[in-house]
């Protein structure tokens, strides 16, 4: 039967022609990436067919997977061939003609300028086959599945391509390079070798070179994790690290395991050194990839590790999977949920480890990574204890590294007397060391935890202790930090202003639940504490922000300092108008160094302005605005 090859000439997507701009003139220092990402791509091939041939086994036949480099020099190309899944026309148009929608934008908007890291991206966005034109003036694919005709696809990296009948018989695909005068070094065999072993040593595929006649094959071809960890070096470790997750960085640490008994499965886990660019985006899907019995199944396993351990990479092959699992099995599985705890106790037995042998790296994951960890405090409060003590907060204690400590470390030093454990949440460190609340625990010598990620708002609405001592918010109202720095002068001072906290609680009616001599402040005139029950204002302002109701946020309170010029000029403030202007002032500063928005900030510069030029006349002159 002859077979009609006419080409169908197509243009490509507006945005992978973008991408193969950026691909051909922004990363030609690193070439030698092409045979990395072509190489991965056939074992990609590999595995989908394999996994296919689960529920088909005559898909797969008895040939054994291969991945085939074949150097030409007389012809100036170098071939990429496997016996893998293959594509259909349609397939070849699709993935090769177009950029999944997802990944392309983000990846151009990602690339940074340093081809380096720019290198790295590629594969990580499904955009890896384009690397072939670093090096190839025209590409050629030739590729056919078992159950369709076979198909050839040819561009020269420009706008369009070309799509034909092909006349390949057997299953599989071959991209066919036809290299510059100037990357005919890739037709060497030394080069060759040195790759794989460099980039793919680790597939468990056999890559095989053929020149001259011979056939040699230059990786392992066995699964990297099945490998007795007695024979592995700390550089074979980080080598399929970089394969795994197409990063030039290495890990920070890793665990490798192999489970015998009533449960059988093997786990390699690592714990990255730099967080990938989604990291907190949550249409992300994150996890480790999934193999029964050395059949890859999935590449984020989500199920294997909860959202909270994200940042995790790693391998896990089980036995006692069935082949055909799918994400619906593995959510209601007892296996996976054995599996799920285990994985969660080796992490954490791993960040242990490392917080115990080395500080400074361990800190420098926590400056990385701590935002994500402190996610298990709120959703896993079977492992809140151990989450907790893995935390790492600056706090108001002197001396530079000293300031990043533990929750022990702050228990550790607390006076005997001392019942709670405080802290202080705030947008910025900056913002929180120069919170008015701060003012009497500093001069008291109670130490303060600083929070500034967003997340601490939740974190310690959910983390109510630590080893028997309570946390507290110094911008809380609660008795016991009232109480833990009032003094005599305090007391009587309530009583002196009595009359002005009632004149305070009508001018500021609306906007705070009450007025009262505060036992905290030493230099500021007020500062604003939400009520003992009530949310605190920071979390107030991020639930406003985020559009969602705030039921149960109420009012805050004013507190006042009497000893204060501004408090003393208020309390004897005879005029009502002029009282309530100054109230306002002092309300609304207090409101900013909250790191709070102003309802009307041309008012409130108004009346500072009139009390700069004032100077706080006696008597005062009306302000309205």
């Amino acid at each position: 039967m002859s077979i009609d090859t006419q080409a169908e000439h197509k243009e490509f997507q507006a945005e992978t022609r973008e991408v193969l701009r950026l691909v051909i003139h922004s990363l030609y220092s690193h070439k030698e990436i092409f045979l990395r990402e072509l190489v991965s791509n056939a074992s990609d091939a590999c595995e989908k067919l394999r996994f296919a041939a689960i529920a088909r086994p005559e898909l797969l036949g008895t040939d054994e997977l291969t991945i085939r480099l074949i150097p030409d020099a007389a012809a100036a190309t170098l071939t990429i061939a496997d016996n893998g899944i293959g594509m259909s026309r349609e397939e070849a148009v699709e993935n090769l003609g177009t950029i999944a929608r997802s990944g392309t934008r983000r990846f151009l908007e990602t690339l940074s300028g340093d081809a380096a890291r720019d290198a790295q991206l590629i594969g990580q966005f499904g955009v890896g086959f384009y690397s072939a034109f670093i090096v190839a003036d025209r590409v050629t694919v030739q590729s056919k599945r078992a159950d369709a005709e076979a198909v050839r696809w040819e561009s020269d990296g420009g706008g369009t391509y070309e799509v034909s009948a092909s006349e390949k018989t057997q299953r599989g695909s071959e991209v066919i390079l036809h290299l510059r005068d100037e990357d005919k070094e890739f037709l060497e065999p030394e080069r060759l070798r040195q790759l794989v072993r460099r980039y793919s040593d680790h597939l468990a595929i056999p890559i095989v070179l053929e020149y001259d006649g011979k056939s040699e094959t230059l990786n392992q071809a066995k699964a990297f994790w099945t490998r007795p960890k007695g024979e592995l070096s700390d550089g074979d470790y980080q080598g399929f690290y970089k394969h795994l997750t197409h990063e030039e960085g290495e890990a920070r640490a890793w665990a490798h395991n192999k489970v015998e008994g009533s449960l059988e499965y093997t786990s390699l886990l690592y714990l990255p050194k730099s967080a990938p660019y989604d990291l907190f985006d949550r249409e992300r899907r994150a996890g480790v990839q999934l193999y029964v019995k050395r059949v890859f199944i999935m590449d984020k396993a989500a199920e294997l590790l909860p959202p909270w351990l994200r940042f995790m990479r790693g391998v896990v092959d089980s036995a006692d999977l069935p082949l055909n699992v799918s994400r619906e099995l593995l959510q209601n599985n007892r296996t996976v949920e054995k599996i799920r705890a285990a994985l969660i106790k080796r992490t954490l037995d791993l960040l242990e480890e490392l917080a115990g042998n080395d500080a400074e790296g361990y800190l420098q994951f926590y400056q990385t990574f701590g935002a994500v960890l402190k996610e298990g405090i709120i959703e896993d409060p079977a492992q809140r204890t151990r989450i907790a003590k893995l935390l790492r907060l600056r706090s108001t204690a002197e001396g530079g590294a000293s300031a990043w400590i533990s929750l022990a470390d702050y228990v550790g030093r607390m006076p005997a007397d001392q019942k709670a454990i405080y802290y202080l949440t705030a947008d910025s460190e900056t913002a929180a060391r120069g919170s008015p609340h701060l003012e009497g625990f500093r001069a008291k010598g109670i130490e303060v935890l600083l929070l500034t990620d967003r997340i601490d708002e939740w974190v310690v609405n959910h983390l109510h202790e630590y080893e028997g001592k309570s946390l507290v918010s110094a911008a809380s109202a609660a008795a016991e930090v009232t109480s833990a720095i009032q003094t005599p002068e305090a007391v009587a001072a309530e009583t002196a202003f009595q009359a002005t906290l009632e004149r305070l609680g009508k001018a500021l009616e609306g906007s705070i639940e009450s007025a009262r001599v505060s036992p905290r402040l030493t230099d500021s005139p007020t500062c604003l504490v939400a009520g003992e029950f009530g949310l605190s204002l920071r979390m107030n302002r991020m639930l406003k922000q985020a559009g969602q109701d705030t039921p149960f946020a109420g009012r805050p309170i004013l507190e006042i300092n009497p000893k204060h010029p501004l408090v003393q000029r208020l309390k004897d403030t005879a005029d009502t108008e002029a009282f309530g202007s100054l109230a306002r002032v002092l309300f609304e500063q207090a409101l900013l160094a909250e790191g709070g928005e102003l309802e009307d900030p041309a008012g409130f510069v108004r009346r500072v302005n009139q009390l700069i030029v004032e100077g706080l006349a006696d008597p005062p002159r009306i302000i309205v605005g």
